[in-house]
């Protein structure tokens, strides 16, 4: 009888030991860690996909701008038909340069080739190239934090509920594995669910900053050709 009951609590305790169940019997400030932590995970691949998704179309929007530029046509046409509502990183960056460009142009009796034009519309291309890179990079700093916090996050919850687990079991005078391997599971899921925020967010934030540095060596490649283009473009003015 006596072995009947002892292993009727055996398998309440392993039915206990599920993820659903480890969460209802945890502490209420382990409970609150792991929810946290859960949206934390949410949220970072949110971001990832949104990320990866904005950096594809990004590339892929440079591609046909690029195909269009050197295509030989009008840069004012061009400039017409994309620059002056531009759509996508590279074309914002042309955008801006033939605005200074032209506005330099129509200003009656400067000296293009000896004026400061080539500097000011430098500046324009490096502010907006500025500006559309700390757009891409929203968020980043989220995955960077959740990648170096969420493992500690997790081990918070992790001592706080192996506390409250060795609390309850000097209570009750029972120190059987039985007793004890519920409480201290139940803590070291929080840790493990730290981790699964953390390793994500870790890996993803690297690649992602990769592609991100890449595109923006991209514009800053396709500002260095476009300046060099209307800088011969005023000496031929001259």
């Amino acid at each position: 009888m006596d072995r009947a009951v002892d292993a009727a609590n055996l398998a309440a305790n392993a039915a206990d030991l599920s993820i659903w169940g480890l969460f209802v019997q945890a502490d209420i400030v382990v409970k609150l860690v792991m929810i946290l932590l859960v949206f934390a995970s949410v949220w970072v691949w949110a971001i990832v996909f949104e990320k990866i998704t904005s950096l594809r179309r990004a590339n892929r929007a440079a591609d046909a701008f690029e195909d269009r530029f050197w295509s030989g046509g009008s840069l004012d046409d061009l400039y017409e038909q994309e620059g002056a509502k531009p759509e996508h990183p590279m074309a914002a960056v042309f955008g801006a340069a033939m605005s200074e460009w032209r506005r330099s142009v129509r200003v009656p009796g400067i000296d293009i080739a000896h004026s400061n034009v080539r500097d000011r519309v430098d500046r324009a291309m490096n502010v907006t190239i500025s500006r559309e890179m700390d757009r891409m990079e929203r968020w980043m700093i989220f995955l960077a934090s959740v990648g170096g916090t969420a493992p500690f996050v997790g081990l918070f919850g992790t001592v706080w509920g192996i506390m409250h687990s060795f609390a309850a079991i000097a209570g009750m005078h029972n120190t059987s594995l039985a007793v004890v391997a519920p409480g201290i599971a139940e803590a070291l899921f929080a840790t493990a669910i730290g981790l699964v925020a953390a390793i994500p967010a870790v890996l993803t934030f690297n690649m992602i900053s990769t592609n991100l540095a890449r595109f923006g060596g991209r514009l800053e490649g396709f500002a260095t050709e476009f300046g060099a283009i209307l800088s011969r473009q005023s000496e031929e003015h001259s």
